[in-house]
């Protein structure tokens, strides 16, 4: 937590080494589209990206597939990854953060980043999916926080530990103490 002026502010660079998925899914840019889906099956992934001599130049997805081939009646196996992949490749550097991925995510209207090194070489990919995994997470430890420092009033009600009716109970680690209890514990 970083405290500013009067407000604390929760800060989260995660970086996207942390979060991003290693193991890619790669295919050349000769192969068909029942190519890519066979191995998107395979892997368990939603894209595949292309390569040309190595060098990673577009994105397949699962909805490039959808509208650009199967609802235009077409067979996988006739047409080829560069004729529906996305290009040009849309990356980000693996120094960034999630939060500088979700920009690009925004600005591009893409679902899915490759991660590239200093070199330029795809070493990874992230997805909304990912990004709103470690916001969840993170959402969750705030609401830990709050639970851990929220201290309420009710009136009136039953004292959590001694069950006696009282019109000043206050939450302590979660339970409702009345002000007797609360001053056993040293608590005002």
């Amino acid at each position: 937590m970083k405290k500013t002026s009067n407000a604390i502010r929760f800060e989260t660079r995660v970086p996207l080494r942390e979060v991003m998925k290693r193991r890619l899914t790669t295919i050349g840019i000769r192969a068909t589209v029942a190519k890519a889906a066979e191995a998107m099956c395979h892997d368990e992934v939603g894209s595949v990206i292309i390569l040309d001599n190595n060098k990673p130049i577009g994105i397949v997805t699962e909805e490039d597939i959808a509208c650009k081939v199967v609802a235009l009646d077409l067979k996988p196996s006739t047409v080829h990854v560069n004729e529906i992949m996305s290009t040009p490749l849309i990356t980000v550097s693996a120094d960034k953060t999630v939060g500088d991925a979700a920009k690009m995510m925004v600005k591009h209207k893409v679902r899915r980043l490759p991660i590239v090194d200093e070199h330029h070489k795809v070493i990874g990919i992230v997805t909304v999916r990912d990004l709103l995994a470690v916001s969840n997470e993170q959402n969750d430890l705030l609401m830990d926080l709050i639970e851990i420092n929220r201290e309420e009033t009710v009136d009136p009600g039953m004292c959590g530990r001694c069950s006696q009716m009282s019109d000043d109970l206050k939450r302590v680690d979660g339970v409702m103490l009345c002000p007797r209890c609360r001053e056993e514990d040293n608590i005002t």
